[in-house]
């Protein structure tokens, strides 16, 4: 039977105001999905750049952004295995979260064990994979090395900071304002770089002249050349997003000034393995019950997506925010 649920879409690329609420037709499950009622929906700076044209949409017609969400299975489609109705999930695959309710092919889907809440299953699995990428796959982490990570109060920040901590590093980070840097302390960086009062190379280098074993960037455009003068010979900057616009005037080049590493990975190509997705999730929510990872959590009406995506490109947001439906 086809239910109703409704969207927060789009039908041209632009601004936070291109958003509207849209009434979606939602069919039985087909064969290897599961249909799931949303109950948190996880924000994040993918959903901003699908929605402004940056990278293109899957249909050109209309998009309904959001990469991660959680809720609870309501229907099983045929030969579905391991899940059920009334199980408690989440997932992240790029478009279409910004929904009430949604069929998903089931093997992005993992199950939510007791004392994760919803909200907290929304606001990590984007995130809190894409950290979990970034420590252990892009660059494997050894206790004791040098890190400098960008936009350290950010949702994936936050989560990278804790979890570093638990890995035996003490992270540098970066953010712009004293708020920010206090937070990002709080969860696991030893120093922070207050980017608005300070110049963050000087900084940098005055914190940890020898060089930087990996720098984490994911704002692009007007942090990246400057980041690679922050490594030591042979070292590694893993880019992992553009938040102030594409780097375009990169050259292989530059790379040759200290023998250096670039990486520039994509969580989902990370999720399409089964195996790691299970594995990587099952670490993730480890984190979180055993207290290492605690997760900053802010919640707004799925209704007032336009606003909240006006708030991240403000950069006036910390730590994650979840749309409820």
């Amino acid at each position: 039977m086809t239910g109703v649920s409704y969207a927060m879409a789009a039908t041209k690329s632009g601004g936070p105001e291109v958003l509207e609420r849209i009434e979606l037709a939602v069919p039985p499950p087909g064969p290897g999905e599961v249909q799931i009622a949303h109950r948190a929906i996880g924000v994040n700076f993918i959903d901003c750049y699908f929605r402004s044209g940056l990278y293109p949409w899957p249909d050109p017609r209309r998009l309904i952004p959001g990469a991660e969400a959680s809720g609870v299975i309501s229907a099983v489609g045929a030969g579905v295995t391991g899940l059920k109705s009334g199980d408690r999930v989440a997932y992240t695959l790029p478009n279409n979260a910004y929904a009430s309710a949604r069929n998903i092919a089931a093997a992005h889907v993992v199950k939510l064990p007791d004392g994760i809440s919803f909200e907290a299953a929304a606001s990590v699995m984007l995130k809190g994979l894409t950290a979990r990428y970034l420590l252990k796959d892009s660059y494997e982490l050894q206790p004791g090395q040098k890190v400098l990570f960008h936009a350290a109060a950010g949702g994936v920040g936050l989560l990278a900071g804790q979890w570093m901590k638990a890995l035996g590093v003490a992270p540098v980070g970066t953010a712009g304002g004293p708020e920010k840097c206090t937070l990002a302390l709080s969860h696991g960086f030893a120093e922070m770089i207050d980017y608005g009062q300070d110049d963050f190379l000087e900084a940098a280098r005055r914190l940890v002249p020898e060089g930087y074993h990996v720098v984490y960037d994911s704002i692009g455009k007007d942090t990246l050349l400057t980041s690679l003068k922050c490594l030591r010979l042979h070292g590694t900057l893993v880019n992992f997003g553009q938040s102030s616009g594409a780097v375009t005037d990169f050259r292989v080049s530059d790379l040759a000034a200290g023998s250096f590493h670039l990486t520039r990975p994509v969580l989902f190509h990370f999720t399409s393995d089964r195996k790691w997705l299970e594995r990587a999730a099952d670490e993730l929510f480890g984190l979180i019950l055993d207290g290492r990872i605690r997760v900053q959590i802010h919640s707004a009406p799925l209704s007032s997506a336009a606003t909240v995506h006006a708030d991240l490109e403000g950069r006036r947001t910390t730590g994650s925010t979840v749309l409820i439906p």
